[in-house]
């Protein structure tokens, strides 16, 4: 070969293989000899080299096989923002997953901490298997382009993906879970203190639709771990939006009007007397009123046909003019009346006309009902009360009692047993009392007329007076000598009578068998 190379370098200069190595070598073999020298040194340098070569690339092999099974990232390597130089994929991983995991939530109410919860609490769990297969996946890169990712590092990107547990999520994040007890909002509200109506505010409560927590607590959540870096600890504060609000406000018109048109008619009170006794009362108070009120829109009325209905009843309770009677005399009989012209009658369209004025007045009133015919005086339905004349026609016989105690008792002389002057018997009053009095009656022949001291009328001319011109009195006088319908009485117990009897006292005559 290396003949070959001179004899070209030769033959390039010009020169033939004699002339060259005479005038290089000398001789023949003196250039042999040469050649040989130098082909040996040759070799010499390209061993050296080849050994240089090969040792370099053993250790380069070696570092090389070491980089690749230190199953560590190579330096200037980073992952999803940090420095993994020298890190294996399970401490990478470990990293990434605190602090990936790390970021807790706090949710506030009213600047206060409510509920504090990690991601795991909320059910957002770090997908591990994914996240290590990816970090591994960098690896792996890394080391295919070996020789780059030695000398200029690399820069990885990973997802960090989380698992949700919706169950996990709902358990906790719900008010039941807050700090602070619920109160629940109460709409405002028309109440009553027995005299007036106000309106009871309104409360806001706390309570709220654990749907729309959860809703917003989710799209919070859920933006927070799709961000490709790890991120701070969170806030989020419930929104007034959240709360229930009370239907119904102190400021509603309608509530209002209703207070005013109450408020119009709720202070009457309307206390019915029927005697001294408070439990013989009717009290007609708001609890009744209110039945009667008819509201349209913004104004009100009373309901008559309820007032009247109510009258109508009250007149079939508390009457007792023109109805039957059961009168038990002073020697222990019994007498039936099918009628009686004394008692009560209640004026039912005054009375009617009489309430409506009261309650259009708003304030209290005790009253008797409005009457078109009153009795001496009344306990409820008893219209006697003890006080009474009993007149015992057969008998010729009289008593007066008054408070249940008999005052006086005589005999009498009553009308002759004729159509024209036989007294009258039932039940009646004595609606008034006079002295001096000049009785007449009769006409032509039969006129009459006589002067009496004491006077009490109980029934068309008929009625109880003193007889000065008669000397005896009971008996059967009356048969022969009967007046002329009224019940004669000796002077001392007409004015008796009269000056212990009130006006309107009942008299009850009767006939026995």
């Amino acid at each position: 070969m290396v003949y070959r190379i001179k004899k070209i370098l030769v033959t390039a200069k010009g020169l033939n293989r004699y002339e060259y190595c005479v005038k290089y070598h000398g001789d023949d073999r003196r250039v042999r000899d040469d050649m040989k020298k130098k082909h040996k040194g040759l070799q010499i340098v390209i061993l050296v080299i080849v050994c240089v070569i090969l040792i370099v690339l053993c250790v380069s092999g070696y570092y090389l096989y070491r980089q690749v099974n230190s199953g560590l990232f190579f330096e200037e390597t980073t992952l999803n923002g940090y420095d993994v130089s020298g890190k294996s994929c399970s401490e990478v991983f470990q990293i990434l997953r605190e602090d990936y995991s790390a970021p807790t939530l706090t949710i506030t109410e009213g600047g206060e901490t409510a509920l504090t919860l990690t991601l795991e609490e909320m059910g957002y769990t770090i997908d591990e298997a994914s996240l290590l297969a990816d970090i591994q996946s960098c690896m792996r890169e890394q080391n295919l382009s070996l020789l780059f990712s030695l000398s200029e590092g690399n820069t990885f990107e990973v997802e960090v993906s989380f698992d949700y547990d919706e169950s996990v999520f709902l358990s906790a994040v719900t008010s039941a879970n807050f700090a602070r007890e619920r109160t629940s909002s109460t709409d405002a509200s028309l109440e009553f203190d027995g005299t007036e109506y106000y309106i009871e505010p309104e409360i806001y409560g706390t309570e709220f639709d654990d749907a729309d927590l959860q809703i917003m607590v989710k799209d919070y959540v859920d933006k927070l771990v799709a961000e490709d870096r790890p991120q701070e600890d969170a806030e989020i504060a419930i929104p007034e939006s959240f709360y229930y609000l009370p239907a119904v406000t102190q400021e509603d018109g309608e509530m209002n009007t209703l207070k005013d048109i109450y408020n119009s008619y709720c202070k009457t009170v309307i206390t019915l007397t029927f005697g001294d006794d408070e439990e013989d009362e009717i009290v007609l108070d708001w609890s009744v009123i209110q039945d009667w009120l008819v509201i349209d829109g913004d104004t009100a009325y009373i309901d008559e046909q309820q007032v009247e209905d109510f009258v109508y009843n009250l007149a079939a309770t508390y009457n007792t003019l023109y109805l039957p009677r059961t009168f038990t005399t002073s020697n222990g009989d019994t007498i039936e009346y099918e009628s009686s012209d004394y008692g009560y009658q209640i004026d039912q369209s005054g009375e009617i006309e009489q309430l409506l004025a009261d309650i259009a007045s708003n304030t209290e009133v005790t009253r008797e009902p409005t009457y078109s015919t009153k009795g001496r005086t009344r306990d409820g339905a008893d219209d006697i009360c003890g006080t009474y004349v009993e007149v015992d026609l057969t008998g010729q016989h009289l008593w007066y009692y008054k408070d249940g105690e008999l005052v006086i008792e005589s005999d009498i002389v009553s009308g002759k047993p004729t159509e024209d002057r036989e007294t009258i018997t039932g039940v009646f009053m004595i609606p008034y009392k006079q002295t001096d009095v000049t009785l007449s009656g009769g006409t032509g022949s039969g006129a009459w007329e006589t002067d009496v001291t004491y006077w009490m009328p109980f029934h068309d001319g008929q009625g109880l007076h003193d007889a000065t011109w008669r000397s005896s009195f009971g008996g059967t006088i009356y048969e022969t000598n009967g007046s002329h319908g009224c019940v004669n009485l000796p002077y001392d117990v007409a004015e008796t009578i009269y000056n212990e009897m009130e006006e309107r006292t009942p008299i009850f005559l009767y006939k026995t068998e």
